[in-house]
């Protein structure tokens, strides 16, 4: 079964941790976000493989716009 990972608030690509293909710990950073001049780690909720991978960094991302797919 699929997850999705979604950001929480509106906030800035600041690093891509993870790449399509990585298999990752729940835990693990994905990626980091930067709001208001502080970085927002997201995590996987779950492990798993990163199937998709949907955000570069300088993407602007709104509240529940897809990050990424653990499968």
């Amino acid at each position: 079964m699929a997850e999705d990972v979604r950001a929480e608030m509106v906030s800035t690509v600041f690093e891509v941790v993870v790449q399509e293909g990585d298999v990752v710990a729940e835990g693990d950073t994905l990626v980091i976000l930067e709001s208001m001049k502080m970085e927002i780690p997201v995590l996987a909720e779950r492990s798993g493989t990163v199937t998709s991978l949907d955000v570069v960094v300088g993407d602007v991302v709104q509240q529940g716009d897809l990050i990424a797919v653990i499968s």
